[in-house]
């Protein structure tokens, strides 16, 4: 059975990938009915069947495309047998993941360095590994709102508020496009295409979940339209999504903070005890065994600290896959309200009601806890009655004393986000010289408010009060003595009722567009008329976050934070031209040079850019299309990054100057002469007694007002081979190269951290903070470091409509090699080379393989069809010693089967995503759950079944 297991996965993979492609079978050619499908609210086709592609605002034959798109519909959404828009979008090859329903950190790890908070619930879509904030996300060609996490202010679109319903297909330009669309569109542009004809009902079902019995989810699809003729067309519908969790306890790669860890002896394992741990008088102590509660314990009820015996599994308690549910409407609307002239509106509203988990809360107080500044500074009086050292515990005899809250249960997260979106258009044409002009002007408006609840946190103000003198905790309404010494169980609903507080916290992002364009051509060249395009468009974003009072106030015992709000504006004008120079000459069917630049003025001081694009189109002969394009890029900082409050991120951390067991840096403290007078240097004691309390380490984030707009320069350079002798065929391959300047992030900590202590940088040494030698906080606040490089290829294959006695085939191939991705960070000495290809970067978890791959045979017979589909991530170093991620490949299949009497309205379909099983590689520097969330699947052999109607 084993061998038959193996020769069966084996076939299907070697299968799959030499004759497959794409994330739900994606194409890098338009849908057939592309030319009765507009891109826009504004782009009805000509007479020659032309429309606006994305990437262009000029008209244009759909199959003339001079820059590399990919082309996502409904049906091949529905071949995934994924629920959600993002989870397609994420397995392109050229995306580098993003937000999605694998990330749990709300509260484990707290605020990324960003600005936008956790978006615990969002999805987000990020290419070529620039993140999720340089990919403009469009619908119907207009700019679509930001998400809203409630810890922040994204600068990134949460595609969980769009309603799959809505969704005609998908256009994915993977170019730079600042000069066409202005900020944000450095890696390349998703637009979104909603449905704007339809006639009747078309509806789904699916149903689908883990075969270990967990993640089960349903996924409920509607939309109706009035099918007219006549001047109304008419579109509406709604969907409803609840996706299950999975908690980390079911999944063996994520029991114990190691992966496939049966113990904490593997490492990564908590300081933060049920039992406490008390470095006080000079000692690391904890309890033997709790002590009843409302007993005072004695010093005989303590032992030594043992490492990494003694230390808290906190695994467990995760989420590998977040709960969520999402229901939403949408309506497209469109008038003739005379011969040439439209009005057109569309209205979307969306809910997330979403969940996440983490261990119980580490709270604790001492000088090196590293947590905040009032616990911190907390004196444990000698009258508490609980107080078994008889003297005031202060930063005089005491580092730290951590305790894991068990008695308030895990911490919970529950959040509500409401998405609210809206479009205008007056659009139509009018002849001037012979020639056809189109027009349209547009008005949108998009809310986006979230609201987010957390249960087991500690107000730390009343934890000071109940910690100390117990005459006036006596004085205080309301304060109970508080039992920090007596272990898990000790903490009485008395004193939970006084210390603990239900955080509630919010935050919300508007955008209002208002855009005017028009198009049409000059005159005609040789090869065609000279197309070209003007327009102009205001916009305004405002955005806030408002945490907790109690939070804002600084008495949170976990993340902190402040408020954050902010809003800027931006007025732009554009022109775009299309130049067919030559065609039907020898060597020269085709040439063609696009141009366009765009002029910007931003407020607040973000200054008034001009950006540039220009392209080239040949077609030596008919069969072979050579393009080439290169363009300038901007990106404003989001109102997150140029105004997001103080927070912090616990990254997992391993101290070169620590002698914990399980310290497995290549250079520290034990083997390195030169990191150990480094490290006594910085205050750490030189006889290596130092053992790092706990391996999450706090790093301040925030945002910065000084940031400046980032800017880049890219080049595209490839093909597109389709010969007339072999139709449905079709290679492509293209370059890519991205440079961009003042790139708005933070070096990551880790970075710091080494390049303090390895290489004793003077300018990391100042961000890093130590109490008697204890690394307790890292500064990573947002800045303008210097540059990220990064070049790869795209290749992609497919031979479409292969019609045989056996039914239709239709085999595609897509992937990415990813060449090269350098991150330059400034040193005292100079810029430091980081290269990312190949590796795993965690906090936040970044994967980089050298080579993704998605291949899909499709067989279509009558009233049957199946598809399967090979996923292949390459390996990656995830920087640990030792440590390896293998090369993964995944194979989905599913059956499809329509009712033979009316093959065109009900349908069924079977799937499994990950039908082997494959293991997925642990990753050690993964922040949580101990894998490559951007990169691999939730642990599981994924099983569904769905059924269409159309009526």
């Amino acid at each position: 059975m084993g061998r038959f297991h193996r020769t069966l996965r084996d076939g299907a993979a070697i299968l799959a990938l030499v004759t497959g492609s794409a994330a739900a079978a994606q194409s890098t050619l338009p849908p057939p009915d592309a030319s009765e499908t507009p891109s826009s609210t504004a782009t009805e086709p000509t007479v020659a069947g032309e429309i606006v592609v994305t990437g262009s605002r000029i008209r244009r034959d759909p199959l003339s495309q001079e820059q590399p798109i990919i082309f996502v519909d409904q049906e091949d959404m529905a071949k995934t047998g994924l629920n959600s828009v993002n989870d397609v979008l994420q397995r392109l090859p050229s995306s580098g993941g993003g937000l999605n329903s694998k990330i749990n950190n709300s509260g484990n790890l707290g605020n990324p360095p960003d600005g936008g908070g956790v978006g615990a619930g969002a999805a987000e879509i990020d290419l070529r590994y620039l993140g999720s904030r340089r990919v403009l996300v469009l619908v119907d060609g207009i700019r679509y709102v930001n998400g809203a996490s409630a810890s922040g202010v994204p600068g990134s679109t949460d595609l969980n508020s769009i309603p799959e319903s809505a969704i005609e297909r998908i256009e994915v330009l993977q170019d730079g496009a600042s000069a066409i669309y202005g900020s944000d569109a450095i890696a390349g542009v998703v637009n979104i295409i909603t449905k704007k004809r339809q006639a009747g009902f078309a509806g789904s079902a699916q149903w689908g979940g883990y075969d270990v019995g967990d993640g089960f989810t349903q996924n409920y699809q509607l939309s109706w339209g009035n099918g007219s003729n006549g001047p109304l067309d008419l579109v509406v519908g709604g969907n409803f999504v609840k996706q299950g969790a999975v908690s980390t306890a079911n999944r063996a790669i994520s029991r114990f903070p190691n992966p496939y860890s049966e113990s904490c002896a593997d490492g990564g394992c908590s300081g933060f005890l049920p039992n406490g741990r008390y470095a006080v008088l000079g000692q690391d102590l904890t309890l033997i065994a709790p002590v009843p509660p409302g007993t005072t314990p004695t010093l005989a009820d303590f032992r030594p600290f043992a490492d990494p015996a003694d230390r808290f599994n906190f695994g467990p308690f995760n989420l590998l896959q977040v709960p969520l549910e999402r229901y939403g409407a949408f309506a497209n609307l469109k008038y003739e309200l005379a011969e040439r002239i439209n009005f057109s509106a569309k209205a979307l509203w969306n809910r997330r009601k979403s969940k996440n988990q983490a261990a119980p809360l580490p709270f604790g107080v001492g000088v090196a806890s590293g947590l905040t500044p009032v616990l911190s500074s907390i004196v444990i009086d000698d009258t508490n009655p609980y107080n078994p050292f008889g003297v005031d515990l202060d930063s005089s005899n005491t580092r730290f004393i951590l305790r894991r809250f068990v008695e308030g249960g895990p911490r919970r997260f529950n959040q509500t986000v409401d998405t609210r979106y809206g479009t205008a258009t007056l659009d139509g044409s009018f002849d001037l010289g012979g020639r056809s002009w189109f027009w349209d002007v547009n008005a949108a408006y998009g809310r986006n408010k979230a609201k987010q609840r957390m249960l087991g946190n500690i107000h730390s103000g009343r934890l000071r009060t109940a910690l100390g003198p117990l005459a006036t905790c006596q004085a205080t309404t309301g304060c109970v003595p508080f039992n920090l010494f007596g272990g898990a169980g000790s903490i009485t609903q008395d004193m939970l009722d006084y210390v603990t507080f239900i955080q509630n916290d919010s935050s919300e992002q508007k955008v209002f567009d208002a855009t005017g364009n028009l198009s049409g051509s000059l005159f005609d060249l040789p090869g065609g008329p000279l197309g070209v395009a003007v327009g102009v468009e205001y916009r305004k974003l405002k955005g806030r976050f408002d945490p907790d009072p109690v939070v804002a106030a600084g008495f949170s015992s976990d993340i902190p934070a402040l408020p954050t709000r902010g809003s800027y504006s931006v007025r732009e004008a554009y022109a775009e031209v299309s130049a067919p120079l030559l065609a039907d000459m020898p060597f020269v069917d085709a040439l063609e040079l696009t141009g366009a630049v765009r002029f910007s003025d931003y407020s607040r001081g973000l200054g008034s850019p001009t950006t540039f694009k220009a392209g080239l189109n040949w077609k030596p002969v008919p069969d072979l299309r050579l393009r080439a394009s290169w363009a300038q890029g901007f990106r404003a900082p989001q109102i997150g990054e140029l105004f997001g409050s103080q927070s912090r991120f616990d990254q997992t951390l391993n101290d070169p100057c620590s002698s914990h067991a399980t310290n497995n840096q290549p250079q520290r403290f034990s083997n390195n002469p030169q990191v150990r007078a480094n490290c006594i240097a910085l205050g750490v004691p030189a006889d290596g007694s130092y053992s790092q309390a706990n391996p999450q380490i706090s790093v301040v984030v925030g945002g910065n007002e000084d940031l400046q707009p980032e800017t880049s320069k890219s080049w595209v350079v490839g093909g597109v081979f389709s010969p007339r002798f072999l139709p449905g065929f079709s290679v492509e391959a293209n370059w890519y190269q991205i440079r961009l300047k003042d790139a708005i992030q933070t070096i990551n900590a880790n970075v710091t951290l080494v390049n303090c202590v390895v290489n004793n940088d003077p300018s990391s040494c100042a961000l890093t903070t130590r109490v008697n030698g204890e690394l307790t906080e890292i500064s990573g606040l947002l800045q303008n470091i210097a540059a990220i490089r990064t070049h790869g290829w795209d290749v992609n294959l497919a031979y479409r409509n292969i019609r045989t006695g056996a039914g239709k085939f239709n085999l595609t191939w897509n992937n990415t090699f990813l060449r090269n991705f350098d991150v330059f960070v400034p040193t005292t000495t100079g810029l430091q080379k980081l290269s990312r290809e190949g590796t795993e970067v965690g906090a936040p978890s970044q994967a980089y393989p050298k080579w993704k791959s998605v291949g899909t045979i499709d067989w279509d017979l009558t009233n049957f069809g199946a598809s399967v589909t090979g996923r292949y991530v390459s390996k990656l170093d995830d920087g640990t010693t030792g440590n390896k991620l293998d090369s993964v490949f995944y194979t989905d299949v599913q059956l499809r089967w329509f009712a033979p009497s009316f093959a065109d309205n009900f349908g069924f379909a079977l799937g499994v995503n990950n039908l082997f099983d494959v293991k997925t590689p642990g990753c050690i520097s993964c922040e949580t759950n101990n894998f490559a969330v951007s990169a691999h699947d939730v642990p599981g052999r994924y099983l569904y079944a769905r059924a269409t109607v159309k009526m």
